[in-house]
């Protein structure tokens, strides 16, 4: 095998041209290359997906849940519990924030049958009037909707009379829910602030 240059058995014109050609060729690769890692990529991460594989080819139901909401911040199992103090000398609490474990029973009496508890928080975020902003899962416990929940996002200005915050999600029964949530104080203790408030949740779900 003898090796020659191909730049003393070509032409210089013929030798530019053939240049310019493989690196053409080169970019060429590259780009598709480049571009199939994309599609790739992209096919990875999100893909279009029957919604029947899902069990989602069954019609939406229409769901009304009422329960009572306990909030206990007092006494030896307080389910309530203030993690952020307010700022200095606001009237609203603003800036305050409890964590919850509550109960949610049948009726208001918190000897009623338990069937389920709200978790999360609720925060003052009103420098004018007393209004939380309500982040919690309302887990349940009872029958079929047992280990099932629905998530609550929204602002709850507490002495209207009825308040009402969306329906963000759910999981389990409730997976896709959407819908919304109307609470209206049953009572409230002046003296320790214990509530308790009456939820009536209206939800589409599968």
């Amino acid at each position: 095998f003898h090796y020659s240059p191909l730049s003393s058995t070509m032409p210089p014109q013929t030798f530019l041209t053939f240049f310019f050609f493989l690196l053409l060729s080169c970019n060429t690769i590259t780009s598709l290359t480049s571009s199939s890692s994309q599609n790739d990529d992209t096919f990875d991460f999100v893909r279009p997906l029957n919604p029947k594989l899902l069990g989602l080819n069954k019609k939406q139901k229409l769901s009304h849940l009422r329960f009572y909401w306990h909030d206990i911040m007092n006494g030896k199992n307080p389910t309530s519990i203030m993690v952020v103090p307010p700022t200095l000398n606001s009237t609203t609490f603003f800036g305050s924030v409890h964590m919850i474990d509550n109960p949610l029973t049948l009726g208001p009496e918190l000897s009623s049958k338990l069937v389920g508890k709200a978790q999360g928080f609720y925060a003052s975020a009103s420098q004018e009037e007393i209004a939380f902003l309500n982040g919690m899962n309302f887990v349940f416990i009872e029958g079929k909707y047992n280990g099932s929940s629905i998530t609550i996002l929204g602002r709850n200005p507490i002495y209207d009379k009825v308040r009402e915050m969306p329906v963000v999600g759910g999981s389990g029964v409730f997976r896709f829910a959407r819908g919304y949530a109307q609470d209206t104080t049953y009572s409230l203790d002046p003296k320790t602030f214990d509530a308790v408030v009456e939820y009536n949740v209206y939800v589409f779900h599968y």
